[in-house]
């Protein structure tokens, strides 16, 4: 089997964030993901310059339906990013009410569209439409987020195929600070398509070398698991579902589910954590941006496989 594309984005420069000033008043690092994907923009920039200058220029598509607030959000900022490397924008906007039809002859233009190197579908989508049916329907080789069931199923059997956004972004960020990985017990708490179950298989791989404890709302005690981790994911969107009772001293404890509390997002993991851990990544600020990088860098994968 063909070995699968690395969790980074490009060589990161030596020691920039590593190790940086811990945050004031508190114990942890900081695993600060704006500045990792700081640094991934730098060499995508420089991979879509070659790929433009060969006459590939990369182009990410985005479906969006409706007008959920937070979806437009997003996508605005996936648009931005890409301005910011070069990379195409395709926007495909459409009415909530949309039916199954349009939506499926509008997937269909992106698969044939030679300007779109990836695309996703923003979700959630209307409850009229079939969010799985309309994933399944994106052509596996223009998946830029890494979730079709055909390359998830290639991340199963190690073979190579993008790989999902937020856990290559987990997986780059340990590495760039330096935690290690190979041989750690890694606690991850959520059992979700987009982060849980893939990231466990990323983890899992020789490449990763770690053992995986994969916690869900079925677990029995999971303080007890959680207090022998060295690392924890924590991503059901639970607010401050992670107390420092919960955590091992000097472990690394990974944010990335997101909630609102009185309007204001909120993560996974409780304040009084950073007193405790040895590296802990914001929320926001975190994850998210890595998620986001990483949209990007398989779109750019695509094309220099094409």
């Amino acid at each position: 089997m063909g070995a699968p594309p690395a969790c980074g984005g490009g060589s990161p420069s030596s020691g920039s964030a590593r190790g940086r000033a811990r945050l004031s008043g508190v114990g942890a690092i900081t695993l600060d993901g704006k500045a990792t994907r700081d640094e991934i923009f730098v060499d995508l920039k420089q991979r879509v310059a070659a790929l433009t200058a060969a006459g590939r220029t990369p182009g990410l598509a985005t479906i969006l339906v409706g007008d959920d607030p937070g979806s437009q959000a997003y996508v605005r900022g996936k648009h931005a990013d890409c301005a910011k490397v070069g990379i195409t924008s395709i926007r495909r906007d459409l009415p909530a009410d949309i039916s199954t039809a349009k939506l499926n002859e509008t997937i269909d233009e992106l698969n044939a569209n030679p300007e779109c190197t990836g695309y996703i579908v923003q979700l959630p989508l209307p409850k009229h439409l079939d969010e799985n049916a309309a994933l399944e329907r994106i052509d596996p080789a223009k998946d830029a987020d890494g979730l079709h069931p055909t390359n998830l199923g290639r991340l199963v059997l190690n073979n190579p195929a993008p790989l999902p956004c937020t856990p290559r972004g987990i997986v780059h960020l340990l590495r760039r600070y330096d935690v290690e990985i190979a041989g750690a017990h890694v606690v991850v708490i959520g059992r979700g398509v987009t982060v849980g179950r893939p990231l466990g298989l990323l983890l899992t791989r020789r490449s990763e070398n770690a053992t995986v404890t994969l916690c869900h709302t079925g677990t029995r005690d999971l303080p007890t698991l959680t207090k022998q981790a060295d690392i924890i994911v924590a991503a059901v969107g639970v607010p401050h579902l992670v107390t420092a009772d919960m955590v091992r001293p000097g472990a690394a404890v990974l944010d990335v589910g997101v909630s609102r509390v009185d309007g204001k997002l909120t993560g996974d993991v409780h304040p009084d954590v950073w007193e405790v851990a040895g590296h802990v990544s914001p929320n926001p600020g975190g994850i998210g941006p890595l998620t986001r990088a990483f949209l990007l860098t398989n779109v750019v994968e695509l094309a220099e496989r094409q």
